[in-house]
């Protein structure tokens, strides 16, 4: 008869990652360490056991790892699982008694002191006993009836018994088959295991009709096409990207359209905004017809393929004055008691051009639609969307949308482009978002970093992945207004080793940095309002692009698993606040970098690692342990240097910008 003891199940209490209280799922990708924390404890001076369980979509359990207790006396139990294929998922958390190793300690105490040792050596053998029973492989089996026989030999010195019960052969038996006293499980939480393109990769944004294109002064503009857009891609995959990304690429408005530089008197060739969506050519499901034909498009497509490039296009859901939907469907938008139709605003900012949709008089129809011009461009090979402003639109709104894609195609991976409240970028990656844009951008300082990378890495790391893009169309930030190309490359190494994804606006590679006006983070020559070609033949030649930095980035990144992941980031010390020093680890790879923050000025710093976070892992294991000095090779210069606790650094701005090393 099972004892009332039994029964009494083992405290499990507060398991992490638990999104939206439990209500939400939690996010991993296929061969990503997802990291499992729970508070374990039992009443008195029982040995408690815990282990992470991840069980895939049809109830079976993939992976049970042992958890281990992070600071020995708080009951905080961690272990990684990882996941193998893509789906739905659950995780949960086992924990139990375990009376041999309780046995055990007090054996060695008790023992040697000579204290109830009779007694003590019998409740051994009784647990080493009940042990067996759970036993069935024979050289295990084997191990046990010796140390048993031994432990019950009382003509034996009882040092020589108790030494039998505690041999490591034995102590490995009852680690592979325990005594799961007082077993207990937590409830289920749910998990959503993706590809690991929703987690890892570096991103390129370009403007086909740029490229190609012919913008002589005086005469109209020739726009470029899918096919002169094409010839750019074989550059973008030598720099290593692995998505190319695309402006929205229908038909555009032409009331209201908008000028050079956003001004509001354009001219009869000026080619307007691409997010003014939609004419009487057609909307969103609709190729402008000076970029080709949707044919075209699918060889361009096919062309990105064949270059190892993913294509994300931009999805959005606004519309022009002319577009379809605004005689088709007025019910989807907000008319004003004249009968107008107010434009869009993100105060200071005024799009005359753009018409915001209205989601509380059909909400099922906008779904409807939004579902089937998204399926659209899934059939002709997109599998990637950036969805424009979407914390615009009703968060309820886009859980239903990506729950119906994602229903019939869980690849497809969708980026929210949403600078706004930490709530609302949270809660739209709560409802689904795989990756979301992120404040990176104003994050400068040693000290905003370090925090930010912090928070990112953190619980949020469970439902929200960033991409660091280091600029875009919009955003030119000061710091690389003003800090010219050390400042390009600064940032970029620190978007590429920080974060999983990363990406740049075409012309990063180039250093463009001029704003409209002082103080104003807009391009002068904005590309969102007229064509940009570019001569990146004669910027090669002459040396005005940091294309092999990004090269080498995108590289390094490839080679090395520890920049693939969030969560396993850490942070040194150094003496002077203009250099940073952080660390990565997934498995045996450990990258360290170090950073100059300033791009002025050449800086020093003493860097002091602390090594037991340089040895601690993504996936919460037992740390590695490097030795008292260690050897480091730098791969963005391929010198190697000896490290260890304290080391010097001298980074130079336009001559080194960063250590990248790989330890060991």
């Amino acid at each position: 008869m099972t004892s009332r003891a039994q029964l009494v199940p083992v405290q499990i209490e507060d398991v992490r990652p638990r999104v939206h209280g439990g209500r939400g799922m939690a996010k991993a990708v296929v061969g990503e360490a997802f990291p499992v924390t729970a508070l374990v404890f039992v009443e008195g001076s029982a040995v408690v056991r815990a282990h992470a369980v991840l069980r895939d979509p049809e109830g079976r359990t993939v992976d049970c790892v042992p958890m281990r207790e992070l600071v020995p006396g708080e009951d905080r139990w961690s272990a990684a699982a990882t996941p193998t294929s893509t789906g739905r998922w659950s995780y949960c958390v086992q924990a139990y008694v375990d009376p041999v190793a309780a046995w055990q300690r007090d054996a060695a105490i008790k023992v040697p002191a000579g204290v109830d040792s009779d007694i003590t050596l019998e409740e051994g053998a009784e647990h080493l006993e009940r042990a067996l029973g759970r036993v069935t492989d024979e050289a295990a089996r084997r191990t046990l009836f010796e140390a048993i026989r031994v432990l019950t030999d009382g003509a034996r010195d009882d040092m020589e018994r108790l030494a039998a019960a505690t041999a490591p052969e034995v102590c490995e038996v009852l680690a592979a088959h325990p005594l799961l006293h007082r077993l207990t499980e937590s409830p289920p939480l749910p998990l959503l295991v993706e590809r690991e393109r929703a987690l890892y990769g570096a991103w390129y944004e370009f403007f086909p009709r740029s490229e190609g294109a012919v913008a002589e002064p005086g005469s109209a503009p020739v726009s470029g096409t899918f096919t002169t857009a094409a010839r750019r891609l074989p550059a973008i995959a030598a720099m290593g990207f692995d998505v190319v990304y695309l402006p929205p690429v229908h038909p555009i408005g032409t009331t209201h359209r908008k000028g050079p530089d956003n001004s509001l008197t354009p001219g009869p060739h000026d080619v307007g905004v691409p997010w003014a969506v939609g004419s009487a050519e057609g909307g969103h499901d609709a190729i402008h017809p000076d970029l080709g034909t949707l044919d075209d498009f699918d060889a361009f497509v096919a062309r990105a393929r064949g270059e190892g490039l993913e294509v994300a296009l931009d999805f959005a859901l606004q519309c022009s004055p002319d577009h379809p939907w605004v005689e088709k469907h007025p019910e989807w938008f907000h008319h004003r008691p004249d009968g107008t139709i107010a434009y869009a605003e993100n105060p200071p900012k005024k799009y005359q051009d753009i018409y915001p949709i209205a989601f509380d008089r059909d909400m099922p129809g906008l779904i409807a639609e939004t579902v089937r011009v998204l399926r659209h461009w899934m059939a002709h090979g997109v599998r990637i969307f950036r969805v424009d402003n979407p914390h615009t639109k009703p968060v309820a709104f886009w859980e239903q949308v990506i729950t119906e894609i994602g229903r019939t195609d869980p690849d497809v991976v969708f980026l929210a482009e949403a600078f706004t409240r930490p709530a609302m970028m949270r809660s739209l990656a709560e409802a689904g978002f795989q990756q979301s844009y992120t404040y990176f951008t104003w994050r400068n300082t040693k000290a905003e970093l370090t925090g930010y990378v912090q928070e990112l890495a953190g619980e949020s790391a469970a439902a929200m992945r960033p991409n660091f893009f280091v600029n875009t169309p919009d955003i030119l930030h000061e710091f690389l207004q003003h800090g010219g190309r050390p400042a390009f490359e600064l940032r970029a190494v620190l978007a590429a080793t920080l974060s999983p994804s990363w990406g740049v606006y075409s012309g990063y590679e180039l250093c463009e940095n001029t704003p409209l006006r002082p103080g104003s983070e807009e391009y002068l020559h904005s590309e969102k309002y007229e064509l940009r070609p570019r001569d990146w033949a004669s910027a090669e030649r002459e040396g005005r692009t940091i294309a092999p930095l990004i090269t080498a980035l995108n590289d390094i990144r490839r080679r090395n698993p520890a920049l693939h992941g969030l969560r396993g980031v850490h942070f040194h010390h150094a003496d002077n606040e203009a250099v940073i020093v952080y660390s990565k680890r997934s498995g045996s790879n450990t990258v360290l970098v170090v950073v100059n923050l300033d791009p002025h000025h050449a800086q020093e710093a003493t860097v002091r690692l602390d090594l037991a976070q340089l040895n601690a892992g993504s996936d919460a294991s037992a740390p590695v342990s490097f030795p008292v000095s260690f050897p480091v090779r730098d791969e963005l210069t391929g010198a190697t240097y000896t490290w260890g606790a304290s080391n010097y650094v001298r980074l130079v701005p336009g001559e080194s910008p960063a250590h990248v090393f790989t330890v060991g």
